[in-house]
């Protein structure tokens, strides 16, 4: 696994280190790109800071808050919209963003005051919402205001509020994985253990590590509810500040995304001893995998069974319509930490696709591991790239689409590459089995778009052929199946509905009796 060096970065290098091709017989014991290290000067890093990851990243989901930044306007400006972390209360969160709006007087004199006023100001504004979290940045740490003393005055003259603190300025770690780190730890040494839940199950679970992106949380809730599953939390997209206050009622800690929430599952099973089980809800057998991992702990096997058989039936075909046509396509996977090794495996397993590269730009020597051992010989893995080294890699390795964020991908467009936002996506939810078969056609979409086809021309010197006439997407990506077999006749594209998450709002669930639960309410 030799490292690779950029020619663009030759000036620089300690970036030697930060890249690997992986090759055919070595294993993750010769080499692993170094991660996770503070910046090196000079590399122009795309990272979010420790700020961008408590609040955007991990706080800002919740549903019910006033997210409040004490500092200048532009940090809270950066981290509001730019994830579709959507909710069933009016996407109050997505809506609305609140600064103190720091200037430079404040950082002279001190910003306490300004702090307790917008606090006020904020709560009078929306009479409805009682809850309120406070993120610190770089402005306010560095001259020292005291967020904690200033939210509890204010809670103690206002008894029906309740705000959380989360001290973590931009400078609080070395990418936005510290500020992960950092909210984890605050939230359960703060507010964990203060509310006692309503119990309406004999199985009930903590979801963590889920933001709702364009509704991943309700697909994975729909399944657990269909199971009889309460779910108590969810940390922290689509989640309530009281209901996460009431974590430590839970059976069991079911884990999506580690690398932002493994701190807080490890801790709710050092102090309450609730176990931790990890999940993938990306991909048909990654997702069947845990939804029977769940029913084998709860002894609730035949329920995870039943909507697997039901799932694979509805949306399988479908899928196998797309993964038909996108075998054989290059990518380069270039997502935050966990969707490196969440995706890495089964895009290759499920759909054909060859993933030529792998990068993060926040993950820990862990993400790493696992993403290079679930990805092809010969694929690129890279820690924390700049702009110039993402070019020279879509350069050199020409894949067909790439799996990443908004910045690197509007970049990738310039040089004729397809690029699906992997953080926020395109047309999601991702997740689920539903979900899957949305992602392959966003891919397939992405790919064979007749407009992509005609991209890479330069009208002013490239030679039009006189023949070109109209052409669909099916017409570009069939030349590549052997037509000479018949294609299996139940495989067709996707016939879900633009919107697949709002009806599952209105549904209802079974309770399922024990005699643990007698008495409980039919419906709930």
């Amino acid at each position: 696994m030799p490292y690779h060096t950029f020619k663009c970065s030759e000036c620089i290098p300690e970036r030697t280190k930060h890249a690997v091709v992986k090759g055919e017989t070595e294993t993750l014991a010769d080499v692993l790109p170094e991660g996770y290290l503070n910046t090196i000067p000079g590399t122009i890093s795309e990272r979010g800071c420790a700020y961008c990851g408590a609040k955007h990243v991990i706080g800002t989901p919740m549903k019910d808050v006033i997210h409040l930044s004490h500092g200048p306007v532009g940090c809270t400006y950066d981290t509001w919209q730019t994830k579709r972390y959507i909710s069933d209360n009016d996407n109050f969160q997505l809506k609305y963003t609140f600064a103190t709006d720091m200037k430079e007087k404040h950082v002279i004199f001190g910003a306490e005051k300004l702090l307790k006023d917008s606090i006020l100001e904020a709560f009078k504004a929306f009479p409805n919402i009682k809850r309120m979290t406070i993120y610190q940045t770089c402005a306010s740490a560095l001259i020292g205001d005291d967020a904690n003393a200033i939210a509890q005055e204010v809670m103690d003259e206002n008894p029906d509020v309740d705000i959380f603190v989360c001290n973590s300025p931009g400078f609080a770690g070395p990418s936005q994985s510290g500020g992960h780190h950092k909210i984890n730890i605050a939230w359960i040494n703060q507010k964990v253990g203060q509310v006692e839940p309503q119990i309406t199950s004999d199985y009930v679970i903590n979801y963590i590590g889920e933001y709702n992106i364009q509704g991943d949380q309700e697909v994975m809730a729909d399944y657990f509810k269909r199971m009889g599953i309460q779910v108590l939390s969810t940390f922290t997209g689509n989640g309530s500040y009281d209901d996460l206050r009431a974590m430590h009622r839970a059976n069991l800690n079911v884990l999506e995304c580690a690398r932002s929430a493994e701190y807080i599952a490890n801790e709710l099973r050092k102090r309450y001893n609730i176990p931790r089980m990890d999940i993938d809800g990306f991909g048909f057998k990654p997702m069947a995998e845990s939804l029977r991992k769940i029913g084998l702990f709860f002894g609730i096997e035949d329920r995870a069974n039943a909507i697997i058989e039901e799932e694979y039936a509805r949306w399988k075909p479908e899928f196998d319509w797309y993964a038909r046509r996108l075998k054989g396509v290059k990518v380069a996977l270039w997502p935050g930490g966990s969707k490196l090794w969440h995706w890495a495996h089964v895009i290759h397993a499920e759909m054909g696709m060859e993933v030529v590269s792998v990068y993060t730009k926040f993950g820990h020597q862990g993400d790493m591991e696992k993403g290079i051992s679930r990805c092809e010989s010969g694929a690129l893995a890279i820690d924390d790239p700049n702009e110039l080294e993402g070019i020279e890699a879509m350069k050199t390795l020409k894949p067909d689409v790439i799996f990443t964020g908004v910045r690197p991908g509007e970049v990738a467009k310039k040089l004729r590459v397809q690029y699906l936002n992997a953080h926020a996506y395109h047309n999601g939810p991702y997740k689920g089995f539903e979900g899957w078969v949305r992602f392959a056609r966003d891919i397939y979409n992405a790919v064979y778009s007749p407009m992509h086809q005609l991209s890479g021309v330069d009208i002013s010197k490239d030679p039009i052929a006189a023949d070109y006439g109209f052409k669909t997407r099916t017409m570009i990506s069939d030349k590549k199946l052997d037509l000479s077999v018949p294609l299996p006749a139940e495989e067709h594209p996707y016939t879900g509905g633009f919107d697949s998450v709002t009806k599952l709002r209105s549904r209802t669930y079974a309770m399922v009796k024990t005699p643990a639960m007698a008495g409980a309410p039919e419906e709930v």
